[in-house]
């Protein structure tokens, strides 16, 4: 392994892609550790970018692990047929399928036409990377409650992609939503 491509685990960004055990991982959250007795460590969780498994590794404070260099084209979800989703890129007018397997996280926010970026390592497509926000209407909730924005409660609510999220009571159906796609959590009206 060259040097330029180590990373120490105490650099570690979420988001970061890393080499590690033959896989292709991405840092979804991270967290430095020093115990009162014992060395210091690094607890991650990490989504294997090829699998889509989310796992929970540690490391040693201070432990180089290979950095994965992606490369992100900017593509156009096209639209599915059976359980492949296609894609196409905006210059060239390749088109590529991604198994939905592959892409069951992400799919939860994509809809026809919407611009995502596909990762590539090495020539081999990995998956896509959605927005950290995207807008998506609001299909199905029970109706809202006058006056009732004070308590801070919420509701389910069902938006067009299939996606259920809570959502506050003066939410209706038809509303347009802003959703933070690394949590599936509603942020605000659009």
């Amino acid at each position: 392994m060259e040097e330029d491509k180590m990373i120490s685990v105490n650099d570690f960004k979420t988001g970061l892609t890393i080499e590690v055990d033959n896989g292709i991982w991405q840092v979804m959250d991270f967290q430095h550790v020093k115990p009162g007795k014992g060395a210091a460590f690094v607890r991650s969780k990490l989504r294997n970018l090829r699998t889509g498994a989310v796992q929970e590794k540690t490391f040693r404070a201070g432990e180089k692990v290979s950095k994965a260099h992606i490369e992100n084209r900017r593509m156009q979800y096209l639209y599915a047929s059976g359980d492949m989703h296609n894609f196409m890129d905006n210059q060239s007018f390749e088109q590529i399928e991604l198994p939905t397997n592959q892409i069951e996280h992400e799919l939860q926010f994509l809809k026809e036409n919407m611009e995502v970026q596909i990762m590539t390592y090495q020539g081999e497509t990995l998956g896509v990377e959605v927005p950290n926000t995207v807008e998506l209407e609001v299909t199905e909730t029970e109706p809202g409650i006058k006056g009732d924005t004070a308590s801070g409660g919420t509701k389910p609510a069902t938006l067009e992609t299939g996606l259920t999220v809570q959502v506050p009571f003066f939410i209706n159906q038809g509303d347009v939503l802003l959703i933070d796609t690394r949590n599936s959590a509603y942020v605000s009206r659009a």
